[in-house]
């Protein structure tokens, strides 16, 4: 699912910034990458002992890393407000992991402190609340799958409308549903996910400039 979602975020980023999302059909499925880069975290964080063994600290740590490297090219492409809003899927990612996080700990305090940056982080980043809020419901998805959090795994893949103003980021349950049932044997580069985003951003920005 990741090496998918790499494939369909590379083919989304040439279209926004190298043709100016002028192909509709890559576009359209660079709608499905985030998706599946987001379940693929959630399931990740809902293995039993995760938080025990220091996964959420390790993920939030790489994931704060290759974020800030992304940052130079992100902002060099020229495709946001201001200069730097929002962040990177990266932070996307790592707020995340950092709300999932303190609602696996349990507690008043750390309840509060989810909500909080939920709220805050959320607007931060790109796709915004909708990105995190799918995240913390798949991640209970895959830790209890009860009807209520599949119902609410879907609303939240729906509220996508809003911010991709069309339906594509449903066909990404098809790939999860499959994925379980598909045995391909493909190498587990961990580290390669985080180095790759910023290095492909820093030769799109490149590219850009001879395209010009």
């Amino acid at each position: 699912m990741k090496w998918c979602a790499l494939i369909l975020m590379t083919l989304d980023h040439i279209n926004k910034y190298l043709f100016n999302h002028t192909i509709p059909a890559l576009f359209a499925l660079g709608r499905i990458a985030m998706p599946l880069f987001v379940f693929v975290l959630a399931y990740n964080l809902a293995r039993p002992g995760a938080l025990e063994k220091g996964v959420y600290r390790r993920t939030a740590t790489r994931l704060a890393l290759y974020g800030l490297l992304a940052c130079l090219p992100f902002i060099a492409l020229g495709k946001v407000h201001g200069g730097w809003w929002p962040l990177n899927i990266m932070f996307t990612l790592l707020v995340a992991t950092v709300v999932i996080g303190l609602m696996a700990k349990g507690g008043r305090l750390c309840t509060t402190l989810a909500i909080g940056v939920f709220i805050v982080g959320g607007g931060l980043v790109e796709y915004w609340w909708f990105a995190v809020g799918l995240a913390v419901i798949c991640w209970r998805y895959c830790a209890r799958p009860a009807t209520s959090n599949l119902v609410a795994l879907v609303a939240c893949f729906g509220a996508l409308w809003l911010v991709n103003q069309n339906p594509w980021a449903f066909a990404a349950l098809p790939l999860i549903v499959a994925a379980p049932r598909i045995e391909l044997s493909m190498p587990r580069l961990s580290q390669i996910f985080y180095l790759y985003y910023p290095a492909h951003l820093g030769v799109l920005f490149v590219v850009s400039k001879f395209m010009h």
